[in-house]
């Protein structure tokens, strides 16, 4: 067992492509600094989107991985085992009030937006959630997953003011950083397809699993916000957090899955060696 202050890292990829020197920026820094401090290192794979999850890139994962020289302690956390924990999150904020059913689609968000100049988007680009379905009456989080086409919404304002004031994350460099969870809007938090949205999910897995360290790409650095809202509401304990430059490509943007940038395994293929991709990213030689 860990002790009580060991400092404890994750690399937490998603098995629907395979990985690319993104990935491996953000797994082999992860390693090193668990590795520099003496901590632990965990895999964790995020599965919760059945519908796109693959065993063979499940199996691509642990092998460029290994490839590139890391090793991680077992079992692995895989999200589609642990659908009643995230369920379990997902009841709690219900019985506080702070869950509501929405059958909106996407498209109706889209073209209300379209039809009011200037209305808000969240930091991923997409529009808010105008609140149509906000004041219906509610209905409990576990009967409304069971009605296909409908998703369940956080009512940001109420977890807001619930959550009270001083809401920040202690950032790497950076020191306190002050969340706006409501920014995001009303987010969607689980649907009858997919139980447990991201956001939920990785707090809960990082609580379970003892996780002290954030260490993630720069493009989530706005979904923190909501994280430390939501860790505040289910009473989780807070991680540090360190936000990393993204590896960009040849037209400085950043690597992808569905941009087909380049992978691990192609880079193998052509004869790259992983000293060659570790001395690439820098100080992983």
């Amino acid at each position: 067992m860990p002790g009580p202050s060991q400092r404890c890292f994750r690399f937490a990829p998603s098995p629907n492509g395979f990985l690319h020197l993104g990935h491996a920026y953000s797994a082999l820094l992860n390693f090193r600094l668990a590795r520099e401090c003496g901590g632990r290192f965990l895999l964790r794979i995020e599965d919760i989107d059945t519908g796109r999850a693959r065993p063979e890139f499940e199996a691509a994962i642990h092998e460029d991985l290994a490839w590139l020289g890391l090793a991680w302690e077992t079992p692995v956390r895989r999200q589609s085992e642990h659908f009643d924990d995230y369920a379990r999150a997902l009841a709690r904020l219900d019985d506080m009030g702070l869950l509501y059913a929405c059958d909106c689609k996407r498209s109706d968000i889209a073209h209300f937006a379209a039809a009011h100049d200037g209305w808000p988007r969240d930091p991923d680009g997409a529009p808010l959630y105008s609140g149509t379905c906000r004041d219906k009456p509610r209905r409990p989080a576990g009967e409304v997953l069971r009605q296909g086409g409908v998703a369940l919404r956080l009512d940001m304002e109420k977890a807001v003011a619930l959550a009270g004031q001083g809401l920040t994350w202690q950032e790497f460099n950076l020191g306190a950083v002050a969340a706006d969870p409501a920014q995001w809007g009303d987010v969607v938090l689980a649907r009858k397809d997919t139980p447990a949205s991201y956001h939920i999910a990785v707090v809960v897995d990082d609580a379970i699993q003892g996780v002290t360290d954030v260490v993630r790409g720069r493009d989530l650095f706005n979904a923190t916000s909501l994280h430390r809202l939501l860790q505040r509401l289910l009473e989780l304990p807070e991680p540090g957090y360190r936000h990393h430059d993204l590896v960009l490509d040849e037209d400085g943007e950043k690597l992808s899955k569905s941009r087909a940038s380049t992978t691990l395994r192609a880079l193998r293929a052509d004869g790259v060696s992983a000293s060659d991709v570790r001395r690439r990213l820098g100080s992983f030689s």
